[in-house]
């Protein structure tokens, strides 16, 4: 591939940042057993990580959810490959997202969740791109602000690559 990677967050940053939010998502949620959603596929390695940071009993799903379809450019429609296998009515949710850009697929999964009656729905994000937003979005815990550029890496991809670097970078041409 033709691109070149500038590193923005080290391994060690995220995992320091990982364990902070498991402390205020166990601190949070004392007492209960919250599902925490996955939205697969770029949260995966997030995902791992935040889940065993918690240090509660947790149930554990997944959603898929595809906008990118290949591109650097979100299409803008959120298409459901992948939908829970248990019913949320009267449970404590934490919806666990890679990267908020422009809030269109997080509030399509807020809503779509909100409308199975969960006692409680909290969102994190392990990334938050501010200036791409095009919709106003709520998130309870985001791990890092990044700039408005095409980020890899911790699980994030490009057409299927660089899901396996352990830091996040940003994909220069």
């Amino acid at each position: 591939m033709s691109e070149k990677l500038k590193p923005i967050k080290t391994a060690e940053e995220i995992k320091k940042r990982v364990a902070e939010m498991g402390q205020e998502l166990t601190k949070k949620f004392k007492g209960r057993e919250p599902v925490c959603i996955g939205v697969l596929n770029g949260s995966f390695v997030f995902y791992s990580d935040l889940i065993r940071a918690i240090d509660l009993d947790v149930t554990c799903e997944f959603l898929g959810v595809s906008t990118y379809k290949n591109q650097k450019v979100s299409t803008g429609e959120v298409e459901i490959t992948l939908d829970l296998g248990i019913p949320l009515q009267g449970k404590d949710v934490i919806l666990v997202e890679d990267m908020v850009d422009s809030g269109l697929t997080m509030n399509y999964l807020n809503d779509m969740l909100n409308a199975r009656r969960p006692r409680s729905l909290t969102t994190v994000s392990l990334l938050l791109k501010p200036e791409a937003l095009k919709e106003n979005c709520h998130l309870d815990l985001v791990g890092f602000e990044a700039p408005n550029d095409f980020i890899v890496g911790y699980g994030i991809d490009f057409a299927g690559q660089y899901r396996n670097l352990p830091y996040l970078a940003v994909l220069q041409k």
